[in-house]
């Protein structure tokens, strides 16, 4: 008894003044590459030092619409793939308790009561001398306890892993809830800029049809041509097409913005309202910060740790595995004496598992090991260029969609003042229908273009908002919390 206590003994220390080996790589935040300065295109952008622990704001909020903010609190109670990602995100941290767990002894209670009949031929029978089987109970009351000594790092170094992981899919909740804000907003704005072109088609329609009638007057009285009135009735039935074309594009919008709500199409409704006002000054801050905001950059950060910690697990089944087991209790083959002293029975003593001939399993274990961390580095960096180029992207468009909005304002001011000509000559007969038609038709043009690009507009801001990992609030922005 005191021999096999000594081991135990030993296992214990030996546990302990190993606890702490691993032979996973020293794991540190992976460089991304020369990240700049400063944006390509951010101008005299102001700098900003939100940090990733921070709360994300409700972005949305900067473009004071109260239907949009309404819509925006509802979604992230209300999406199903929302919720597809939670339940994924919960999946991920019971791994990472599981993977967590096998760090730590195990105890098993057990209790049994069984009624059998051994074999007469067996060779405890023969080894007896009995040559006959007989019917007996066993009763077995006891305690199993079960421990891998974590000696070399392999249990800790798999938990790490997990726990990687589960962060990992963390960074993707959060990829998905701000993909899913961001598409509500962009929907949101578009589906404003079609009301903002219906608005326009009816009015145009109706200054068309009364076009029309007059022309179709002037013919009846031989003023004008046949010609004119087909020309006429051309541009009202043009304009009533486009009409059609942009109620479609309106209702589908309407009906994905239902989906993403979690609501049936045929029973969401938004009223029609005009798209009114400006982009909101939006900072994307120095590009260092963009690693910090951006769910997918950490989500790729994260997956590298994850297969760092893989790395000692791979090389841990190199070595012997420790084990430490242990059981007591009480058996007897009677009821009457099952928890009296002589039926006390226990059992401990270590154990281990040397590995010797695998025919190369282990190699192969650790080379895909390496593999997989050189894939997650490869995509740590590839993520982090592409959120710097999106961010570079989306700046520009802020700054060349501001030029092309004033150009366009100032083209659909001169259009119009062309057709307001081209009405005043063809009325003094010095112009045919033919310079009526085309001014009108440019001045419809311009005035949807000016629509299309604010829509732009509005949609490059949500996507820059997007690219540097979502929005702070104003008050975040000007006073942020230092890590």
């Amino acid at each position: 008894m005191k021999t096999q206590a000594s081991i135990a003994v030993l296992a214990l220390v030996l546990g302990g003044s190993l606890a702490a080996c691993s032979f996973a790589p020293t794991y540190k935040t992976p460089d991304s590459g020369a990240a700049p300065a400063a944006y390509k295109e951010s101008g005299d952008w102001k700098q900003a030092q939100p940090a990733d622990a921070q709360p994300r704001g409700a972005w949305w909020t900067q473009f004071n619409d109260a239907q949009l903010n309404a819509l925006e609190d509802r979604v992230s109670s209300a999406n199903q793939d929302l919720r597809a990602a939670v339940a994924r995100f919960e999946a991920a941290r019971g791994v990472a308790i599981q993977a967590r767990s096998n760090i730590f002894p195990t105890l098993d209670a057990d209790v049994s009561a069984t009624r059998g009949k051994a074999s007469a031929n067996t060779a405890l029978s023969r080894a007896l001398g009995s040559g006959a089987s007989h019917v007996q109970n066993d009763f077995v009351a006891g305690l199993n306890l079960s421990w891998e000594v974590d000696l070399f790092g392999r249990l800790r170094n798999a938990a790490a892993a997990a726990g990687a992981q589960a962060q990992a899919s963390a960074a993707d909740l959060a990829a998905v809830e701000l993909a899913l804000q961001a598409e509500l907003a962009s929907d949101y704005f578009s589906l404003r800029g079609d009301d903002t072109t219906i608005q326009l088609l009816e009015d145009t329609i109706r200054v068309y049809d009364r076009a029309y009638e007059l022309t179709r007057n002037r013919y009846q009285e031989g003023i004008s041509a046949a010609t004119d009135v087909d020309q006429a009735d051309t541009l009202r039935q043009n304009a009533r097409s486009q009409l059609a074309a942009v109620n479609l594009e309106r209702a589908q919008l309407e009906h994905a913005i239902a989906v993403l709500l979690g609501k049936v199409p045929a029973g969401f409704t938004l009223e029609p309202a005009t798209l009114a006002g400006m982009p909101p000054p939006l900072d994307a801050g120095l590009p260092s910060k963009l690693l910090e905001r951006r769910p997918d950059v950490g989500r790729a950060e994260r997956a590298m740790a994850a297969a760092n910690a893989q790395i000692g697990v791979a090389k841990a089944a190199w070595f012997p595995v420790f084990s430490l087991s242990g059981s007591a209790g009480f058996e007897s083959l009677l009821s009457s004496s099952w928890f009296n002293a002589p039926s006390r029975f226990w059992s401990v003593g270590p154990s281990a598992t040397v590995p010797l001939l695998d025919a190369g399993a282990r190699y192969g274990l650790n080379k895909q090991a390496r593999a997989q961390y050189d894939e997650a580095a490869a995509t740590y960096r590839k993520t982090t260029l592409t959120a710097y180029q999106e961010v570079e992207d989306n700046l520009a468009g802020l700054h060349h969609l501001a030029d092309q909005r004033r150009a366009d304002e100032a083209a659909a001011a001169s259009a119009q003042s062309s057709a307001y000509h081209a009405d005043q000559r063809y009325d003094a007969g010095v112009a045919d229908y033919v310079e009526v038609t085309t001014t009108h038709t440019a001045a419809l043009n311009a005035q949807r273009d000016t629509i299309s690009v604010r829509v732009a507009q509005m949609n490059a801001a949500v996507a820059l908002v997007r690219a540097t990992g979502g929005g702070w609030t104003q008050d975040q922005l000007d006073h942020p919390v230092m890590p």
